[in-house]
């Protein structure tokens, strides 16, 4: 790996085919406020947004066990495409923060069913197994399902890779989470997601579509 020989940027939309909860701020919440809120953008009006560090590391870890890793850099292509510091292996991978498409915020900003502006709050709470009892009741924030992202991947190709590896390695992950689940509370249904056809476009040294 001595010279970078392009820049591929795919693009995409993500859909939220459930409510979605990536955890924010919580240490300023008010009485009678939304217990467990989700991370928001203070530059986009306050509007929630999915950060490109959940996207990677959710994907980076369906990877590593689909490929029969118990940890983390226990797979080499997947340090390949991702990077692994033992190694001095830096990250191939760029993943952008995710924002809400226009028509999204337009369409969240005239819901009259929402709690908040963009979100719902949904109450949850844990059953006592043995007295099947309802205990510690909490509402939980979410962006609420219909509501549609823009994703962008840049990849990293060096001299020594074959970029349709690292491509088909990237739409692996993507599948892969189509089929898990994004945020917390995904085992209650929280967080599935679908993407829209990828758009790959080589942004360095020329631009060309493919």
């Amino acid at each position: 790996m001595e010279r970078l020989i392009s820049k591929i940027k795919v693009t995409a939309d993500l859909e939220l085919l459930t409510g979605l909860h990536i955890g924010g701020n919580s240490d300023n919440v008010e009485i009678g406020g939304i217990d467990l809120p989700v991370i928001k953008s203070p530059l986009h009006r306050g509007q929630p947004y999915i950060p490109g560090s959940s996207l990677k590391g959710k994907m980076r870890c369906l990877l590593e066990q689909m490929n029969g890793s118990s940890k983390v850099g226990g797979c080499g292509k997947v340090n390949n495409l991702f990077g692994y510091s033992s190694e001095n292996r830096p990250s191939k991978l760029i993943v952008r923060d995710a924002y809400l498409l226009e028509s999204s915020v337009k369409e969240l900003e005239n819901c009259d069913s929402l709690d908040m502006p963009y979100t719902e709050g949904k109450w949850e709470n844990t059953i006592d197994r043995v007295k099947g009892t309802a205990e510690h009741p909490r509402q939980i924030e979410r962006v609420p399902a219909g509501a549609f992202f823009h994703v962008e991947f840049i990849i990293n190709v060096w001299d020594d890779d074959k970029k349709e590896e690292l491509l088909d390695l990237l739409d692996e992950g993507i599948k892969a989470l189509e089929n898990d689940y994004l945020g917390g509370n995904g085992s209650r249904g929280y967080g599935q997601v679908r993407f829209s056809p990828r758009t790959i476009e080589t942004v360095f040294p020329k631009s060309e579509s493919n």
